[in-house]
């Protein structure tokens, strides 16, 4: 799969793919479609002389993986792991002060980890100090981190302005002058605030099937990504895009930006209404020349949504 941000409508919604994008209804974009903009040289006006560790548009974003150490929790004593849990479920409570503005927690089947958290803050701080306060409470000692992956939300380069919406539907056939494109770019343009806010500040969805994993563009002789015109991009992203659409429903996704972040390029977060949705989206999806040809993809890290104490009891910890 390729960039979610493909520019081409689904069923006169959303101009990116056709899964949701991660606020639950609004449309967005084909998961693994990860390659947005990343900011442009020059983005930044020469005089600016503001300094920050949050963006000026967006949010941080980071998931963290974990695992217990099960020769290390059967040393604790009981009162000790029950302060442990009772800190463990105050530590990941999205509601609790000081909780990162987005914070979600999945159960992780398999070796790879035990649970797993994603959370998103404008401070990059409070999502660390999240990672902190599970490990100096009265678990961490039996904690093992095993992989995180950091990065920004964005609008990607290849989300439309209306006037550019409008150019791609003459492109593919439509009249300037009929009533139908009319509306169609009117409705874009009414919608087109609403659908970036989605992307740099957005709302987790409630469904319980999740999967995360960080891709790249190839940068191969014959095969590099980032040699193609910008037209040619662009019409890669909206031939993904449309196959998208048919997922709008079922599946939601969010892109993250890790450029300059780290070891891979994108972060795609997958969530669906059932298991097999998400098999089915990332299948349809590589067969399209963006992810086919220019896409490859890091550690697929499944999750159910889970709360805390859920999780501590479907590890069996206490």
């Amino acid at each position: 799969m390729s960039r979610p941000d493909s520019g081409h409508p689904p069923h006169g919604d959303h101009p990116h793919a056709g899964a949701d994008q991660a606020r639950g209804s609004a449309p967005s974009g084909r998961p693994g479609a990860a390659e947005g903009g990343g900011g442009r040289p020059g983005a930044h006006a020469a005089g600016d002389s503001t300094v920050s560790m949050e963006p000026e548009k967006g949010w941080h974003c980071s998931h963290l993986f974990y695992a217990f150490d099960r020769a290390k929790l059967a040393t604790l004593p009981p009162a000790a792991i029950e302060a442990g849990r009772r800190a463990f479920i105050d530590a990941l409570d999205p509601a609790a002060p000081g909780a990162p503005v987005r914070l979600q927690t999945w159960i992780v089947p398999g070796h790879k980890a035990d649970f797993g958290v994603m959370a998103l803050d404008p401070c990059p701080l409070k999502i660390d100090a999240l990672h902190q306060r599970l490990l100096a409470g009265p678990l961490g000692v039996a904690l093992q981190p095993t992989y995180s992956f950091i990065g920004l939300t964005e609008v990607s380069e290849y989300v439309p302005t209306a006037e550019q919406f409008g150019q791609r539907l003459v492109a593919e056939g439509e009249s300037p002058d009929s009533p139908t494109y009319k509306a169609k770019v009117q409705g874009y343009a009414a919608r087109e605030g609403a659908m970036r806010k989605a992307r740099i500040e957005p709302e987790l969805p409630p469904w319980p099937n999740a999967c995360f994993y960080p891709m790249n563009k190839k940068r191969k002789v014959g095969e590099n990504w980032f040699s193609l015109p910008f037209a040619e991009r662009s019409r890669l992203m909206a031939e993904h895009g449309r196959t998208g659409m048919s997922f709008g429903g079922r599946v939601t996704q969010l892109i993250t930006v890790s450029v300059g972040l780290d070891d891979w390029e994108w972060g795609v977060t997958l969530w669906a209404r059932h298991p097999d949705f998400l098999k089915e989206i990332v299948y349809t999806m590589r067969f399209d020349e963006a992810s086919a040809r220019y896409a490859e993809f890091g550690p697929f890290y499944t999750g159910y949504v889970a709360s805390p104490a859920r999780i501590l009891e479907h590890c069996r910890v206490g």
